[in-house]
């Protein structure tokens, strides 16, 4: 009954409520977007460092090294020897390296020339297929296959550079012969072929550059010595002739290192910097640099979500205590027709906090909505996506608490008005 009458009286002015709604509605979204963006973001960005202690690259913004290297959401700094970072690869304090050659991208997803340790870093089994053994051969990971519908046996052609909308190539077919597993990573979004694969790519581009016009190279390829041109336009069509890991002369993206002695993770920055024309980029402390600055807005953001649930809990409080006025009339019947005082209180409280719930309900379900729209925006810029099932019941608990909290103080003024209202007054001034 008193149920009842709180839900009817919430009505008692529509304008004032849905205003109230309104503003609970938007501050519970903000905050559970950022609740699950920061969790999610969080644990993605962790997953994706397991097992790199250290990166290798070229000489640049270490942060953009690791973004680059590790998460795939940027251009690397450069290219290094190969040949110079075996050395460092094969060093007694490493336990594992996976170089990494980027070069092309096939419909805006990434073409990394790696090793089959890629695919054990991120613990992706080959769900269908086997892994890629010679040139051309690649491995789909589980979003690329799924997104663009491919399939064993599928070939396709890559686009030059990270951009989807580049250069084609005329030439250099690869075949689809694996599909990993899913992994919730970033190797998900990214297609994996031998790291010669790269080298013999752009090689025979380079050719045909060269025999196009011999007095130009292109900016940013490096040319190999006549030899190495000879042996690439023989393997144009047919590639009959794999190209090697042991090919002299050539280059890679970086190299993500993991070692058996951590030693090497405060040792190796400057010894790399001082020795080599690479940089050693340590991932845990560029992404804590990220986390850093990227905690400042959401602080800001935090803020005025909190600033907004204040401003509703406030509107709340005007309207139950201007409503009250009107209704003293009708709180003096009820006492008059057996209503007792905590009654009375009751029903203020109730009121308040389920305005409360009706915001947190439609807060949740918009947050979840932009959760949705965020995810898709960032699927398309950065391969990650967000999950907005997910609960979060410690944190969504608290909001919902903090909620109800501003519910049930905004109407205690409002409620001990009601409790202590003067019938005899209240009837004879009617």
């Amino acid at each position: 009954m008193i149920g009842k009458l709180a839900w009817k009286n919430i009505w008692f002015k529509p304008l004032n409520t849905i205003l109230s709604i309104l503003l609970l509605t938007a501050s519970v979204a903000i905050i559970t977007v950022l609740i699950l963006v920061e969790k999610q973001f969080e644990e993605k960005y962790q997953s994706n460092l397991d097992g790199v202690d250290l990166v290798l690259g070229a000489q640049g913004s270490p942060l953009q090294l690791v973004l680059s290297s590790v998460y795939q959401v940027d251009d690397p700094t450069g290219n290094i020897s190969y040949d110079s970072v075996k050395v460092w690869m094969q060093h007694p304090y490493v336990k594992k390296a996976i170089p990494l050659a980027y070069g092309d991208n096939y419909v805006g997803f990434k073409i990394v020339g790696t090793t089959p340790d890629y695919l054990e870093k991120y613990q992706a089994k080959i769900a269908v297929g086997k892994v890629f053994e010679h040139n051309f051969e690649v491995v789909v990971g589980a979003d690329v296959a799924e997104k663009l519908n491919l399939k064993l046996g599928d070939a396709f052609k890559g686009t030059h550079g990270s951009a989807a909308e580049g250069e084609v190539h005329d030439h250099g077919e690869y075949s689809v012969v694996g599909i990993a597993s899913k992994t919730g990573k970033v190797i998900d979004n990214l297609i994996l072929s031998n790291i010669p694969t790269v080298w013999q790519m752009h090689h025979e581009e380079d050719h045909e550059e060269v025999a196009e016009n011999p007095a130009h190279g292109e900016p940013g390829h490096v040319h190999e010595d006549e030899a190495h041109v000879h042996s690439a336009e023989c393997n144009h069509d047919t590639h009959e002739t794999d190209m090697t890991i042991d090919e002299p002369n050539m280059e890679i993206t970086s190299v993500l290192i993991e070692f058996k002695n951590k030693m090497g993770v405060f040792m190796w920055p400057n010894i790399i910097a001082q020795n080599t024309k690479m940089q050693a980029a340590l991932p845990t402390y560029q992404m804590n640099r990220l986390f850093d600055m990227f905690g400042v807005g959401l602080n800001a953001l935090k803020y005025l979500a909190f600033g907004i649930m204040l401003i509703s809990g406030i509107s709340i409080f005007i309207a139950l205590f201007n409503t009250l006025k009107e209704r003293k009339a009708e709180f003096a019947l009820l006492r008059v027709n057996g209503a007792k005082k905590h009654q009375l209180l009751l029903v203020v409280l109730l009121e308040s906090i389920l305005l409360c719930m009706v915001g947190y309900f439609f807060g949740t379900i918009l947050g979840r909505v932009g959760i949705v729209l965020l995810s898709k925006a960032s699927e398309s810029d950065f391969k990650l996506g967000f999950d907005p099932m997910e609960i979060i019941w410690e944190k969504e608990g608290l909001l919902f608490g903090l909620t109800l909290l501003i519910g049930f103080l905004a109407a205690l003024i409002p409620a001990i008005k009601a409790y202590t209202i003067n019938i005899s007054k209240t009837l004879a001034n009617a």
